[in-house]
């Protein structure tokens, strides 16, 4: 009976603090991704709702968002998606994207 005690207390400790810790998370995230900006390896719907980054991947795989299965995969990145491509997206593919889109940062 003192574990559930003792976890209790451990629970309640975690529930107190893990509010400052996301807020200290939240900061850092955002600059992340000021700094990141776009890659292959963030969700295509990401991607997708920034005109610039559309464009960038539309050129490459033109009505990719129009694919019957986009509502699937939109979660997944580019670089997770492209073993389920049949060959559509290659490294060669992945490349270019992640050049054009490192450009517009």
């Amino acid at each position: 009976m003192k574990f559930i005690p003792l976890a209790a207390l451990g629970l309640a400790t975690a529930a107190l603090t893990a509010p400052a810790f996301a807020a200290e998370d939240d900061a850092a995230t955002t600059t992340t991704t000021v700094a990141a900006a776009f890659s292959v390896d963030m969700p295509i719907e990401a991607l997708m709702a920034d005109e610039r980054a559309k464009a960038v991947v539309l050129a490459t795989l033109p009505d990719l968002d129009q694919h019957p299965a986009y509502e699937q995969f939109k979660g997944m990145s580019l670089t997770a998606v492209a073993p389920f491509s049949q060959g559509m997206i290659t490294e060669e593919v992945l490349a270019k994207i992640a050049t054009d889109l490192a450009a517009i940062q």
